[in-house]
């Protein structure tokens, strides 16, 4: 029986000729992620171990990204703890204050991430970096100290499920559209554990920046990981931003998979999820009028230059909606400054927009800008479940850059296509 894509990095990584679903194997790693939320969990476990210090200084990566700037007391604490153990241990790949960037859109930028490798993050998003087409997946603060540690990681083999990307998507339909649709169709719990491999003729009308969103997005579908095959445009991207080495692993034509679907770009429409989960979709025309309060336009899912380029196409020369508040986040210092050379920045600020340093603040609800009691938020983020962003009784609409702008200027969900 053939490998998936997934399954042949995972045998390499475990020093196997094959593996198949469901076993446990042991697997080394080529790189290990903490932020300011789940590093200080992973520190005071990894002080339990009898160890030395982190199995390789250069392939840890400690990115201070949800609270910082500090939002508070707490926050500081917490990075100052990792700031130490950061310098201690010598880590090559520490992000701070004027250096950091959201972790899933720092990582790659930097060059920290490449076709074929094995990495976890003590963040659930981690799977963003199977764009590249490297093994990606999230886990928790403990076995981020296990893999600081030795170098190494348990993992079960997932099963795989093949989505065939096909036809070419019309304008204003992007990878937030893509990965949306899919998770309206198989549900939250559709992909539980197993490989989301995207593969098929369709990925060529793909940019980078979407193939980012809908692997990031995995994780809301249950996914263990999300991968795309490496062609000519990853391969451009790893050379532009790294000195890595890559491998490239392909499916074999004989592989096994749990479920096959069929995703034609050229049939989908601007996508919602209303609340309280990613699975509640509705397309742009089912929408219906649902009056906003605050836009958010950012986040490792959206805030990389391609999304705010969009973003600020559609609002260009127009102003934003009376009342309506719109926070626009660049994901890494790179992305904020290449905006700002581009006039990208401007166009926010003059059309009546707050721009942000790089953070998660909102998205995960912790700090700029928090929902109250049943006020309503279009957001470009991963998540829009009870109380994420805020208040209980407050709501969030995910959704792509395009929506996001249309309605920031409407105070309406809106449909980018017909403003």
């Amino acid at each position: 029986m053939g490998m998936t894509m997934t399954q042949k990095i995972l045998a390499a990584h475990a020093g196997l000729e094959s593996v198949t679903a469901g076993q446990l194997i042991e697997a080394n790693l080529d790189l290990v992620l903490g932020n300011d939320i789940t590093s200080p969990v992973a520190i005071h476990e990894m002080s339990k171990m009898k160890v030395d210090g982190v199995f390789d200084k250069d392939k840890v990566a400690l990115v201070m990204d949800h609270f910082v700037p500090n939002k508070d007391i707490k926050s500081a604490e917490h990075v100052k703890e990792v700031r130490q153990f950061a310098c201690e241990h010598c880590i090559s790949n520490f992000y701070d204050v004027g250096q950091m960037g959201i972790e899933h859109a720092l990582l790659p930028e930097k060059g920290l991430t490449v076709a074929g490798d094995v990495i976890i993050g003590a963040d659930s998003h981690t799977c963003t970096y199977g764009a590249l087409g490297a093994f990606s997946t999230g886990v928790g603060s403990t076995d981020m100290a296990a893999g600081m540690a030795t170098g190494k990681a348990w993992f079960k083999v997932p099963s795989a499920i093949k989505f065939n990307i096909v036809g070419k998507p019309s304008k204003y339909v992007s990878g937030k559209d893509v990965i949306l649709h899919i998770i309206g169709m198989i549900g939250v719990d559709g992909a539980l554990y197993q490989s989301m491999e995207f593969v098929g003729e369709g990925i060529q009308y793909l940019s980078m920046d979407d193939r980012f969103t809908i692997a990031n997005m995995a994780i809301e579908a249950g996914g263990k990981n999300g991968i795309f095959p490496v062609d000519d445009l990853a391969i451009e991207y790893m050379k532009a931003h790294s000195k890595r080495d890559y491998k490239v692993y392909e499916a074999d034509a004989d592989a096994e998979y749990s479920a096959e679907y069929t995703i034609d770009l050229s049939t989908l429409r601007p996508t919602v999820a209303f609340p309280h989960l990613p699975e509640n979709t509705k397309t742009i025309d089912e929408v219906g009028e649902i009056k906003i309060d605050q836009v958010v336009i950012g986040s490792c899912t959206n805030g990389r230059l391609e999304d705010l380029r969009v973003a600020a196409e559609i609002l260009k020369g127009k102003k934003v909606a009376k009342g309506i508040r719109v926070i626009v986040i660049p994901a890494t210092q790179q992305i904020y400054l290449d905006a700002m050379e581009e006039g990208l920045l401007r166009t926010f600020v003059e059309a009546g927009a707050v721009v942000s340093t790089p953070t998660c603040g909102p998205c995960l609800g912790g700090y700029m800008g928090i929902l109250a009691a049943g006020e309503r938020c279009i957001s470009t983020t991963n998540r829009n479940f009870i109380g994420r962003m805020g208040h209980v009784d407050s709501e969030i609409y995910l959704a792509s850059p395009a929506v996001a702008a249309a309605s920031a200027l409407t105070g309406y969900i809106s449909d980018p296509t017909k403003l």
